[in-house]
């Protein structure tokens, strides 16, 4: 989660900003560029699952796609980073223990392996209670409470999820889908303008909903039926959707990722924007994937064997 990222680190970046005199702004705008990186390619993270499951894909085939076009962005981000003047002052380091990233290895461990995303998470969720339970970080109750509390933060997007779902499916009753992708089509001409449409769809409805999760799930099924029609491998549809998505998202100075790094440090979300380099890096690099056609997975993927089983039970 991008949000749980910047709440928990940006605290410690403005902590930072004071004891080595470092332009806040620029911290905040590392923070929420390193957030939507690791939401980027996290297993088990909102928009990864949205992109894959609306494609049929696997979440470790969108991981391989999504890493070979954003890896070039991280590169240049840190190089960029690294020729900011050096800091005055010095940090001190706390107390940390590698025991306790288990959870974390364990679902990414689990995904690679091309488990169900449902075992993914069980997995993580598992790992985590024992291990808390026998370092006495909490007991069996307040287990509970961390899980249910989790749940509830998940809520509101579920039941936004659920009408998106409905309201998508009366489009499509009414012909409403058929004349979006009539129009989105309309000028497409080639495969890369087919993904340049794709890349755009997502990106403007992030701008309408300030939310990429949303953009992803309402984007999906248009843009699965694009990437069929152009032959799309739809590994790289999920990546485009997922990329482009959080890639505004970040630029966006009324989201919340922004809103909530700005609420923390007592600036405007404007003055964060200029250093959220990553994002910009992500948009450019995306861009130059669609132009260059890179990169390219071995095989063609239509469709995946998950899809296909759902095919046979509804049929």
């Amino acid at each position: 989660t991008s949000m749980g990222t910047i709440t928990a680190i940006v605290p410690i970046a403005i902590g930072m900003s004071q004891q080595t005199g470092l332009d806040l702004s620029l911290l905040m705008g590392t923070v929420v560029g390193g957030s939507m990186f690791g939401d980027n390619l996290s297993f088990v993270s909102d928009t990864t699952i949205a992109a894959a499951r609306t494609q049929g894909i696997e979440l470790r085939d969108k991981f391989k796609m999504n890493a070979l076009i954003v890896l070039p962005a991280v590169i240049v981000t840190v190089i960029i980073l690294s020729l900011v003047p050096e800091a005055t002052g010095t940090v001190v380091v706390g107390e940390y223990s590698l025991i306790k990233i288990l959870p974390y290895i364990s679902i990414i461990v689990s995904a690679l392996i091309g488990l169900n995303v449902m075992v993914v998470l069980a997995i993580g969720i598992g790992t985590g209670a024992i291990l808390g339970l026998s370092l006495g970080a909490f007991n069996f109750v307040e287990l509970l409470g961390f899980i249910q509390r989790g749940f509830g933060w998940m809520q509101d997007l579920c039941l936004i999820a659920i009408i998106i779902g409905g309201i998508i499916g009366l489009m499509n009753y009414y012909g409403g889908v058929n004349y979006l992708l009539d129009k989105i089509t309309s000028k497409i001409k080639s495969k890369k303008g087919a993904e340049a449409g794709i890349a755009t769809l997502a990106a403007l409805i992030d701008v309408a909903t300030a939310n990429n999760t949303i953009s992803i799930v309402t984007a999906g099924p248009l843009s699965k039926n694009i990437s069929k029609q152009y032959s799309i491998d739809l590994r790289r549809t999920a990546s485009l959707l997922d990329i482009f998505s959080s890639a505004f998202q970040g630029l966006l100075p009324y989201g919340g990722q922004l809103l909530v790094a700005a609420g923390l440090a007592q600036i405007s979300p404007m003055q964060i924007v200029p250093y959220n380099y990553y994002s910009f890096l992500m948009i450019l690099f995306g861009g130059l994937s669609i132009v260059f056609n890179v990169p390219r997975l071995k095989g063609y993927q239509k469709e995946t064997i998950i899809e296909q089983e759902v095919e046979k039970e509804v049929f």
